[in-house]
C-alpha cells in the first residue's frame, strides 16, 4: 500500500530497531518526526520530513579507506542512505536487493544522479575492504562508510534512524540493532523516509521525482 492509498497519520521517523537475525526481536524506536496523513498525501510514495533532516559534518572512513567529512563526500543531486551491516543475515539484504532494483529501473540518463550510501551499524567488524566486497555483490557504484561506533549513532539519530550495539551473543559476537528505513536526501536536505518492504516500482518512481526536484532546485539557484 503506497502512501496515496493508506488512511494513517505517521509520526515514526524512529521507526523500529531491529536486531537482525539475533534472535532479541524489535523493540520500539525513539520518538517520531516524520509526518503525513491521507489528507495532505503528496507526490510521493515515501513518507516526506518536515523540517529535512540536514546532512551532519560526520567525520568518517570511506570503503576505500580514507577519512572523509560525510556532507563533502557526497555530491550527487541525490543521496539514498542506509544504516545496515555486512554480517546481517536477513532484512539488510533484502532492503538492499530492492534499492539495488529500484536504481537498476531508473532512465539510463538520470542514473547517476541517485547515489546510495550505505552507512554500516557495525564498525568494529566492517572494515573498508569489507564494506566494498559487500557493496560490489549489489553496484559497484554504491559507496560504504565506517568510523567510530559514537559518530555512526549519532550520524544515524540526526537522520533520525535508531543504531545500537546489543548484548554479547552465546557465539561470542553481539546483537546489532538499527532501523531498516532508508533515507532520502535531496543535496544536503533529508526529505523523505521509506519503510522497510517499500514496493520497487514505488521507490524508483520517488527517487526519479527526487532527480527532478534536484534539477529545479538547481535552476533556482543558478
Amino acid at each position: 500500500m503506497t502512501r496515496k492509498g493508506a488512511a494513517w497519520v505517521i509520526a515514526v521517523a524512529l521507526l523500529v530497531v531491529t536486531g537482525c537475525g539475533s534472535g532479541g526481536g524489535d523493540e520500539p524506536g525513539p520518538a517520531a518526526v516524520v509526518h503525513g496523513s491521507a489528507a495532505d498525501a503528496g507526490p510521493l510514495a515515501g513518507a516526506e520530513v518536515a523540517p529535512a533532516f540536514p546532512l551532519p559534518p560526520a567525520d568518517l572512513t570511506s570503503d576505500a579507506g580514507a577519512a572523509v567529512r560525510l556532507d563533502r563526500a557526497l555530491d550527487a543531486p541525490v543521496t539514498v542512505f542506509f544504516f545496515g551491516y555486512t554480517r546481517c543475515p536477513d532484512v539488510c539484504s533484502l532492503v538492499m536487493a530492492d534499492l539495488t532494483l529500484a536504481v537498476a529501473r531508473l532512465p539510463d540518463e538520470i542514473r547517476d544522479d541517485v547515489q546510495v550510501a550505505f552507512v554500516t551499524s557495525d564498525p568494529v567488524r566492517d572494515t573498508p575492504a569489507a564494506l566494498r566486497a559487500y557493496l560490489d555483490r549489489f553496484d559497484q557504484d554504491f559507496v560504504g562508510f565506517t568510523g567510530e561506533l559514537e559518530t555512526i549513532v549519532e550520524t544515524a539519530g540526526t537522520m533520525g534512524v535508531a543504531v545500537e550495539q546489543g548484548s554479547r551473543l552465546p557465539s561470542g559476537g553481539y546483537e546489532v540493532a538499527h532501523g531498516a528505513q532508508l533515507v532520502g536526501y535531496v543535496h544536503d536536505a533529508g526529505v523523505v523516509v521509506w519503510t522497510e518492504g517499500v514496493p520497487v516500482d514505488d521507490l524508483t518512481s520517488d527517487l526519479a521525482s527526487l532527480v527532478e526536484q534536484a534539477s529545479t532546485d538547481d535552476g533556482r539557484e543558478g
